[in-house]
């Protein structure tokens, strides 16, 4: 049987100090060091197939030996990076799992509870907002086109746009979690904000995370239904501006914490995390 020749461009699945590199590339969560940490860890499961092979079948011969032992080990480990690349289909589900959990950190379905009167809207349609760019990151692609959204927000309520576009960020996991109708229709709805009795609009009826008394539970909800983005963050600078409990995120919202605080102080969400996890957000994504 010939044996096929390793990628001397890859480093062997058993390296620390490549793995260790390989770690502080996939904190950028670019696509190829994803795609290589599958791959990794596709040769790392080969490799352990390969030794169990090994040590289930009768040894004899040259393999007895210490040398003939380690020589055997490397033989594996480069059998292991050659089948990796060539691929058994274990990188790919991994990598498709990869990318689905490597999105920014957000709440767990954090909602309003204030009750505010807004123009009603119906059942939803297209977007207003751009289509998102080929070649862009998510990240990149929310903030492209929340931005306009955002900045209008921020002249009716005098909050930095960064700050509204973060919340709405976080709420919606950047627009990979956003709140769809039975039929898969798009409610608009980035910052997760309920259908009180006062609202005369559409509504979508979804479960949600609650904490009571500091603990998750699923709940059945009902949240609000936009015509567009542009709707969402209009009605959203309405709830802030036309109810008492966010005075305290307008007097001091100019600042990330005393608007962070001040979203949790008037139980904008119920999480007890919520005010350090839009910090996070904002500051990651949005000021540097």
């Amino acid at each position: 049987m010939s044996i096929p020749a390793p990628d001397n461009q890859a480093p062997l699945a058993m390296d620390v100090q490549a793995l260790g590199r390989l770690k502080q590339a996939a904190k950028a969560q670019s696509p190829a060091a994803l795609k290589e940490t599958a791959q990794q860890f596709e040769a790392l499961f080969i490799n352990m197939m390969l030794k169990s092979m090994r040590q289930a079948s009768p040894q004899g011969g040259l393999t007895e030996s210490s040398d003939g032992q380690l020589y055997t080990s490397m033989l594996d480990q480069q059998l292991s990076q050659v089948m990796a690349k060539r691929g058994m289909g274990l990188a790919d589900m991994m990598l498709r799992q990869l990318s689905a959990t490597s999105l920014p950190q957000a709440a767990a379905d954090p909602v309003s509870k204030a009750e505010v009167t807004s123009q009603p809207a119906t059942s939803p349609v297209a977007s207003s907002v751009a289509k998102p760019m080929s070649g862009t990151s998510l990240v990149d692609e929310f903030r492209q086109n929340m931005r306009g959204p955002a900045e209008a927000a921020a002249r009716m309520t005098g909050l930095p746009p960064e700050f509204i576009m973060g919340q709405a960020a976080l709420e919606s996991g950047w627009g990979k979690r956003e709140i769809l109708g039975p039929q898969g229709q798009n409610s608009f709805n980035l910052f997760g904000i309920k259908a009180s009795s006062s609202w005369k609009g559409a509504t979508v009826d979804v479960t949600t995370t609650e904490y009571v008394d500091g603990a998750p539970r699923k709940v059945m909800a009902k949240f609000r239904a936009y015509d567009s983005y542009d709707q969402a963050f209009e009605d959203y600078a309405r709830l802030l501006t036309q109810s008492k409990r966010y005075e305290g995120v307008l007097a001091n919202g100019q600042s990330l914490a005393g608007f962070a605080q001040g979203m949790q102080s008037a139980g904008y969400a119920t999480d007890p995390a919520y005010a350090a996890k839009l910090t996070r957000i904002i500051q990651k994504n949005l000021l540097s």
